[in-house]
């Protein structure tokens, strides 16, 4: 796709979406960074380090970081101040797997054939906005086409749409006919896929992909471990990188100081991944005592998706699934949500994550629900969206807690999550680096940056 006509599209995308916003809500604060230091005055702040509850509290943000919590804290003259005092104050959300330029396909992908170059980019806007204001602050999107994470991420970043802070991994990276690659159509439909897709037969290849990948600025690298279920022609449980070729990727990402996420459902490939050094697990549906005691010896976090698992049965019963998904669906949930809960117990490192896409996007709070069904307790699942996925991204520093220093990531809800994951799903306030996009349950109307 060329880049003129990337630049055009996000240009016609910037100017809807802000026309859009602009008309809407017009009551509410025009959302932009305060030149002043905002005092947020918060009832309950849910302190995810230790897990203990802090009342009245006074969180002091000055551009777009934290400079100071506490119950003592001094509220500058001409500070702007924000009631709070019913409300329970935590970090911002984070989802470490997602696919925002996505929408579900119940299995079946020949909308690829009727979409235009760019329109994935249009509709990662839509569920940026959407994952923002459910009160996901940050995400890890694991793959997508035409580079169009890259542009949203960068619109993103230089304040011309709203949306959660993205880490993006471009092309997944997996074998020719594996879940990586596009499946079940005449080899003319479109000419065949190289290491510009994330497509490798070899280690070379494999290093090029990598390399060529980061080049067009990916921060983190997505792998296909194993087959999937809404890929045609592959085994939802097979190996399909080999050790070999993981290995290779896993050096040559971290050479360039980036993590490595690998898709996978079966055993045997799960443990090939977690030995070639990936950061992440991803599904990890058919978990077994030696995968558990291998991911604690290698400090690999899991991130279970059972969202997906869920969406995608639903999906198989009621005969919205591709024929072929459907029965790997049906085939392998049993196995990943004895695996999840195997892992809870072992007490393998988890960091919250969803493969919202695959169902949609905005509705990525229901996972803290499935993870206290599996074993989790609230504060975990809590932890495993701040504190964890912080760890599993590297960014601790600046993510994860309200903490003095930190970025300014802060939502508020009503009621305890300690108590009842499901608040969660309705969140009041949203604030991403010093930036307000939601208050008292209503959007706040966007202007770009720029």
């Amino acid at each position: 796709m060329r880049r003129s006509t990337v630049g055009l599209l996000t240009l016609i995308l910037v100017c809807a979406i802000v026309g859009s916003a602009g008309s809407s809500n017009a009551q509410s604060a025009i959302s932009e960074r305060s030149p002043r230091p905002i005092a947020l005055k918060a009832g309950r702040l849910v302190d995810v380090r230790s897990g203990q509850v802090m009342e009245n509290v006074v969180i002091l943000v000055r551009g777009e970081r934290i400079e100071a919590v506490g119950r003592d804290v001094a509220i500058p003259t001409g500070a702007e101040v924000i009631d709070l005092s019913r409300h329970t104050v935590l970090p911002g959300l984070m989802d470490m797997h997602t696919h925002l330029t996505g929408d579900p396909s119940y299995g079946y992908s020949d909308h690829r054939l009727h979409e235009w170059p760019g329109y994935a980019a249009l509709i990662g806007a839509k569920n940026a906005r959407r994952t923002l204001l459910a009160g996901f602050t940050t995400v890890r999107n694991v793959g997508a086409d035409e580079w169009a994470d890259i542009a949203l991420r960068d619109a993103i970043r230089n304040g011309l749409i709203p949306g959660p802070r993205m880490y993006v991994s471009a092309h997944a990276i997996g074998i020719t006919g594996g879940h990586c690659d596009t499946n079940g159509y005449r080899p003319d439909a479109w000419p065949e896929p190289g290491i510009e897709r994330g497509i490798v037969n070899g280690v070379d290849e494999a290093i090029k992909a990598v390399r060529y990948q980061i080049k067009y600025g990916a921060d983190v690298i997505k792998i296909c471990a194993t087959g999937g279920v809404l890929s045609a022609g592959d085994a939802v449980g097979a190996p399909q990188l080999t050790l070999e070729e993981m290995r290779a990727i896993v050096q040559t990402a971290t050479w360039a100081e980036r993590k490595v996420a690998a898709h996978a459902h079966g055993t045997e490939g799960i443990k090939l991944a977690v030995r070639a050094g990936v950061a992440s697990i991803e599904h990890g549906s058919m978990l077994d005592e030696e995968a558990i005691r291998l991911m604690k010896e290698h400090g690999t976090y899991l991130v279970p998706t059972l969202m997906a698992f869920e969406s995608v049965v639903a999906g198989a019963k009621s005969g919205k699934l591709a024929p072929w998904s459907a029965k790997k669906a049906l085939e392998i949930e049993p196995y990943a949500r004895r695996s999840i809960q195997m892992a809870i117990r072992a007490g393998v490192n988890i960091a919250f994550g969803t493969d919202a896409g695959v169902f949609p996007h905005g509705e990525n709070a229901e996972e803290f629900r499935l993870l206290v069904q599996a074993g989790m307790t609230p504060l975990q699942a809590i932890q495993s969206a701040t504190l964890q996925a912080a760890r599993l991204l590297g960014v601790e520093k600046d993510l994860g807690t309200l903490e003095p220093g930190k970025l300014a990531d802060i939502i508020a809800i009503l009621g305890d999550p300690l108590s009842d994951v499901a608040r969660l799903k309705q969140v009041d306030f949203v604030m991403k680096g010093g930036r307000i996009y939601k208050r008292d349950g209503a959007e706040v109307p966007f202007v770009p940056e720029r």
